[in-house]
C-alpha cells in the first residue's frame, strides 16, 4: 500500500502560543519559516498573514491567542497558524472576506487576502462566543500531498507560566505491513527533550532537564502533583465480552469489551492522548516518551500500544494514555488508562468510551479493549483534563464539517482551564 492509499495524515510540533504579542508573532512566523525553508517570498506572505490576525486579536478580540506550530507529512513541511478568541465574534463571515472589510488598526489586508495567501484557510464564528482559524502554508510549488485534510488534528496548551506542555497527542496509519514509517517524532518535538529553538524563536530559554532526571514517586515521600490526573471508577463487569475482533456494539449501545482483539482488514488510524503526571519539563519528559514509543512501535492495537507504551515509560513520572483504532468501515477500538476524556461525538449525541484506572509507566491493571462504532459523521474526542467536561454535543455541532485541528482548538477555548496543561485531539472516520 502507497502512502496515497492512506488516510491523511500530518504529525504537528507545536511552537508557541502568543497573547497579545503581534510583534512577537510576526517574528516567530518569520523564523519559523526560515528554519523549514519555506523560502523567502512564502515566508513573507506567511508574516504578513500572521500580523492580520494577530492584529484583529489584538485589537477586537476577548481573551485571543495564536498558535504557530510546524506541520509535516511524509514529503513536505509547513507552518500553520492557529487563532482563537472568546469573542466578540463575527456576524457575517462571508462579508468578512471580502476585499476591503480589513478591520480598523491591522495591517489592512483583510481575511480575505489571508485566505488566498495560505494553502489552506478555515474559518468558524458565532457572536457572542468567538472565532477560531485555521491557515496552512506550505513551500512553493506546494507538494500534491499536501492538498488533502488530515483525519485526526489536536492542539496542546501548556499551563500559565510554563513554556513547555505535559500534554501530548500522535498518530499514525497501520496496514499491517508497517514495520518503521518516518514521522516528525523521530526529531524531537518542542518539549524538554529539545526541538523546537525556543530562544531563537522569542528570546526566551525554557527550562533544562533530562529524561534521566526524573524517578519513580516514592510512597513514603510523595512529590507534589497538582494535576495528577484520578484514575476513573472501574467499569462494571460487560455482559457483552465477546472473543477476537469481529464483533459489534450491542444493540442497548452498551460498549463491546473485546478479548484477544485484533485488526480489521484495510488501513486503521491510530490515535493516542497523553497526559504527563503534574506539568512542566518532567511531564514533558514523559509525554514525549509516551510518543517516541507510539510512532517507532509495531503494535497494530490499542491495547498492545498501551503496554508498549507502559514499558516505555518505567522511570518517568508516568502518564495517562487513551488509544483508540479507526477502521474504514467505521468500526473502532479503545484502550485508556487514567484519566483521557474520550467520546463519539455527533451533532446531538455523546458517548463516553470508558478507561481503566491506573498510570501508565508505573502500575495499571488489567487492560480491556472496547469496540465502537463511528458515526460517518460523528467524530472521535479525547482531551486531557486539561479541559473540564462541562461541554456538550451542541458545543460542537457547527463545526464538524471543519478540520479536526480547528474542532480540537474550538474545544480548547470552550472547556479548557490555566490551571493544568491541556490538550484536545479529534479523529474523524478513515473511510
Amino acid at each position: 500500500m502507497t502512502d496515497t492509499d492512506a488516510p491523511p495524515l500530518m504529525d504537528c510540533e507545536d511552537v508557541a502560543w502568543f497573547r497579545d504579542q503581534p510583534e512577537a508573532a510576526r517574528g516567530a512566523a518569520a523564523a519559523l519559516g526560515r528554519r523549514i525553508g519555506l523560502g523567502e517570498q512564502r515566508s513573507s506572505q506567511l508574516v504578513l498573514a500572521v500580523a492580520e490576525l494577530a492584529g484583529n486579536i489584538a485589537k477586537h478580540a476577548v481573551d485571543g491567542s495564536l498558535l504557530l506550530r510546524v506541520v509535516r507529512n511524509h514529503a513536505t513541511a509547513g507552518v500553520e497558524v492557529l487563532a482563537v478568541d472568546g469573542g466578540p465574534g463575527i456576524v457575517d463571515v462571508q462579508a468578512a472576506l471580502r476585499d476591503g472589510m480589513s478591520t480598523a488598526g491591522t495591517l489592512g489586508i483583510g481575511l480575505g487576502a489571508v485566505r488566498r495567501l495560505a494553502d489552506s484557510f478555515h474559518i468558524h464564528s458565532q457572536p457572542g462566543l468567538g472565532t477560531v482559524q485555521l491557515a496552512r502554508f506550505w513551500p512553493r510549488p506546494a507538494d500534491p500531498s499536501a492538498t488533502g485534510e488530515p483525519v485526526v488534528g489536536g492542539v496542546t496548551r501548556p499551563i500559565g507560566g510554563e513554556q513547555v506542555c505535559g500534554d501530548a497527542w500522535a498518530a499514525r496509519t497501520d496496514t499491517g505491513e508497517r514495520q518503521r514509517a518516518p514521522h516528525i517524532g523521530d526529531t524531537p518535538a518542542p518539549s524538554a527533550s529539545g526541538g523546537v529553538s525556543w530562544s531563537a524563536l522569542t528570546g526566551i530559554r525554557p527550562p533544562s532537564s533530562h529524561p534521566s532526571s526524573p524517578r519513580p514517586p516514592s510512597p513514603h515521600s510523595p512529590a507534589p502533583r497538582p494535576s495528577e490526573p484520578h484514575p476513573p471508577t472501574p467499569p462494571a463487569a460487560d455482559p457483552f465480552v465477546r472473543p477476537g475482533g469481529s464483533g459489534r456494539p450491542g444493540r442497548t449501545g452498551r460498549p463491546t469489551a473485546v478479548r484477544a482483539a485484533a485488526a480489521g482488514p484495510g488501513t486503521g488510524v491510530l490515535v493516542m492522548s497523553c497526559d504527563g503526571l503534574g506539568h512542566g519539563p518532567m511531564a514533558a519528559v514523559a509525554a514525549q516518551a509516551a510518543v517516541h514509543a507510539f510512532r517507532t512501535g509495531t503494535a497494530r492495537t490499542p491495547e498492545e500500544t498501551v503496554e508498549q507504551v507502559h514499558r516505555a515509560l518505567r522511570g518517568t513520572r508516568g502518564a495517562a494514555v487513551a488509544v483508540a483504532r479507526l477502521e474504514p468501515d467505521g468500526r473502532l477500538l479503545f484502550c485508556g488508562v487514567g484519566n483521557i476524556t474520550a467520546a463519539l461525538v455527533t451533532g446531538t449525541s455523546r458517548t463516553t468510551l470508558l478507561s481503566h484506572p491506573g498510570i501508565t509507566g508505573h502500575q495499571i491493571h488489567q487492560l480491556r479493549t472496547y469496540e465502537h462504532h463511528l458515526p460517518r459523521h460523528g467524530v472521535l474526542v479525547m482531551h486531557s483534563d486539561g479541559l473540564s467536561e462541562r461541554w456538550a454535543p451542541g458545543d460542537l455541532a457547527g463545526l464538524l464539517h471543519h478540520p479536526p485541528a480547528l474542532i480540537a482548538a474550538a474545544l480548547l477555548r470552550q472547556a479548557g482551564t490555566r490551571r493544568d496543561d491541556a490538550s484536545a485531539v479529534i479523529a474523524k472516520a478513515a473511510r
